[in-house]
């Protein structure tokens, strides 16, 4: 059974591009479907991790509005960031499932029992499941559903806002 999921940022919960205003702010964009998702997944009482190799207040104050407890920015290892997050919420990669789409998400994605990629993710990742849906465009929301679908919790699940 799936316990928690590790996310990506960029490429994944947006669809990677950077964006500078005038002032040198850094812009990101994502997906209120993806975030009503993760809102959704904490309710049934499963976990949430972001894990980013960037570094940007825009990914705190995202997890603060989805009420992710694990934010890790700046990681350049995000296999040994998950083993932390595991142990201290007593599961396991089998109780995981992982997002990415880049080299930097290649460890992490091989250690959990499901693996997911965006459509638009690079090919030479290997994953149990690529996702129709490209970065930022929906593709966490999918691997939610698909997790829920799998693991029979739609009725429990639809309850959030049927």
């Amino acid at each position: 059974m799936i316990e928690i999921i590790f996310l990506d940022v960029d490429g994944c919960l947006t669809d990677g591009k950077i964006v500078y205003s005038a002032n040198g702010e850094e812009l990101k964009f994502f997906d209120v479907k993806d975030g009503y998702a993760i809102e959704s997944w904490l309710k049934l009482g499963k976990k949430a991790a972001i894990i980013t190799g960037r570094k940007s207040p825009i990914i705190e104050r995202r997890a603060e509005d989805l009420k992710i407890n694990h934010v890790y920015q700046g990681v350049s290892d995000k296999f040994e960031v998950a083993k932390e997050i595991l142990k201290f919420e007593g599961l396991s990669f089998e109780n995981s499932a992982a997002i990415g789409d880049d080299y930097n998400d290649f460890k992490i994605l091989n250690a959990v029992a499901w693996s997911f990629k965006p459509k638009d993710a690079i090919k030479q990742l290997e994953v149990k499941t690529k996702l129709k849906h490209k970065g930022g465009a929906g593709a966490v929301r999918e691997m939610i559903e698909i997790i829920i679908e799998k693991q029979n919790l739609f009725d429990e699940w639809s309850k959030r806002w049927l």
